[in-house]
């Protein structure tokens, strides 16, 4: 498979992914606390929803991300599928949006049970996470079974499969 198949195939199949099972760890770049924490994204699909969209997250304003936005906007964020069977490092940044439609356009019971006053609490934030760059992986059942018989025969397993089942994508 060529290299632009294989990376709009992985591409495809993160967004597929990511609608079943929406959540990540996200964290800062470069700041004190870098460690990264649970979030749940909220997609705004395009048309064709193969091609992704924009990812929101909401926050509070005293969560260490958010305050940290103050110092760096980079971002990290990981996902493993809920099979694990697809796994995602993604790099980017987080702006803060303050777009009372797009909160209406997200609100539901999971996100008002985090926030007292609903959608007019005043901890209340909403972020977008523009992304970079992103890599992606596919792990296929029997895998770690192929990579003991490779280097069984002498094999260097890695180097057998190190592009066919990963790509660094734009999302």
């Amino acid at each position: 498979m060529a290299d632009a198949e294989r990376a709009e195939e992985l591409k495809e199949a993160f967004w597929k992914e990511l609608k079943s099972s929406p959540f990540v760890m996200i964290g800062l770049q470069g700041v004190e606390d870098s460690r990264t924490r649970p979030w749940t994204v909220q997609v705004d699909w395009k048309d064709d929803s193969k091609d992704g969209g924009d990812i929101y997250f909401f926050g509070a304003k005293s969560e260490a991300i958010v305050k940290g936005l103050s110092e760096t906007n980079r971002a990290v964020c990981t996902y493993a599928s809920k099979g694990h069977d697809l796994f995602a490092h993604i790099h980017g940044t987080l702006e803060l949006v303050n777009d009372r439609a797009l909160v209406d356009k997200f609100w539901n019971p999971f996100i008002a049970a985090w926030y007292k006053d609903g959608k007019d609490d005043p901890e209340l934030q909403l972020l977008r996470f523009d992304t970079s760059k992103a890599e992606i992986w596919k792990a296929e059942t029997g895998s770690t079974l192929v990579a003991v018989a490779l280097k069984m025969l002498g094999r260097d397993p890695g180097k057998d499969h190190e592009h066919e089942n990963q790509a660094e994508v734009a999302l």
